[in-house]
């Protein structure tokens, strides 16, 4: 049993998102009844899913890299009547959706399929998949100005996490400049808004790599399907970001409620003083014995009481009388 937006979005319906949307307005039935809530599970094996009247079955699953021309829609429709990224799958019948999107003005790689979870694994933000451009700019920036992209800059939505960043080509005349960025976000038009804050705009921009595949001599407007070599390349590369973001978690929290290096170390054990004197020396073996015996030792002081009584008695030798009072 699975919740039925996920077995529409693997049966190739649409994005996992848009079958929310299809189950909230009333167009999904199983077993005959209209479904509209989202917790909702079904079997695909034995219940009967329908969208719209139209049973869902489980399709081949199908990946495909794709070089989108500029000026083309990512995505399965447009109520404007532009161009869309299936108009050029010519011989495809399952419907494939693409995995994350490309602007209207930008060209290159962009990977389409019906497998659901395969496109979330690709485009969660957890996992940091890179993708690479070539970013064609105004003018040539100063590698400083490359630094700023490099530590990451402050856009309208927040500061970017840090990117790799390189000179691709330089145009003689210094009018404009090709340089490769690898980013590992999806925000919106972000690599053009990231040369837009140091003043560089993108008048060309090319995505020439996704993860660890590339686009390679793929013709503008032509597909191919995926090997089966490349599609667990990606698959690998993503479960090893979630691993690694996962180990993370742990440390993070694990230092934040220990001792710090310095107080895990052991501490020197202090070892007792000890006298090296014995008991039966004449030597004293204790502080407290040595102030006794130094007030033992003291001469006596007569106090002003004796001097008194000795005086009077002197006197009373030398004259017989005792004084007078």
């Amino acid at each position: 049993m699975e919740r039925l937006q996920k077995i529409m979005a693997e049966a190739g319906v649409a994005s996992r998102r848009k079958c929310e949307e299809l189950i909230l307005s009333g167009k999904v039935q199983v077993n005959g009844e209209t479904v509209t809530a989202l917790g909702t599970k079904a079997d695909p094996a034995v219940d009967e899913i329908t969208v719209d009247g139209k049973p869902v079955g489980a399709e081949k699953k199908m990946y495909l890299v794709f070089n989108k021309p500029k000026g083309v829609i990512t995505s399965a429709s447009d109520p404007q009547g532009r161009k869309i990224v299936t108009d050029y799958l010519k011989g495809i019948t399952e419907r494939l959706y693409p995995v994350g999107r490309l602007d209207y003005d930008t060209e290159g790689l962009l990977l389409l399929t019906n497998d659901g979870h395969f496109a979330h694994m690709l485009t969660h933000p957890k996992h940091h998949v890179p993708k690479t451009y070539h970013a064609t700019v105004k003018g040539v920036p100063h590698g400083s100005e490359l630094d700023k992209l490099k530590k990451g800059v402050m856009l309208e939505d927040g500061m970017t996490a840090p990117a790799e960043v390189e000179y691709h080509d330089i145009n003689p005349e210094g009018k404009e400049s090709t340089i490769s960025i690898t980013i590992h976000e999806g925000r919106n038009r972000q690599v053009r808004r990231m040369f837009d804050a140091i003043n560089h705009p993108v008048n060309k921009l090319k995505r020439i790599s996704f993860g660890d595949l590339f686009l390679g001599n793929l013709k503008r407007g032509s597909y191919r399907h995926l090997t089966k070599e490349e599609i667990e390349g990606l698959l690998k590369q993503v479960r090893l970001a979630g691993k690694y973001n996962k180990a993370e978690a742990p440390v993070e929290s694990a230092s934040s409620n220990t001792s710090s290096p310095i107080e895990s170390l052991p501490r020197r054990t202090r070892k007792p003083k000890t006298n090296n004197w014995s008991k039966s020396s004449a030597r004293p073996n204790s502080q407290s014995q040595d102030k006794s015996s130094i007030r033992n030792n003291k001469p006596n002081r007569p106090n002003k009481s004796d001097n008194n009584s000795s005086r009077r008695t002197n006197n009373q030798g030398r004259s017989g009388k005792s004084p007078k009072r």
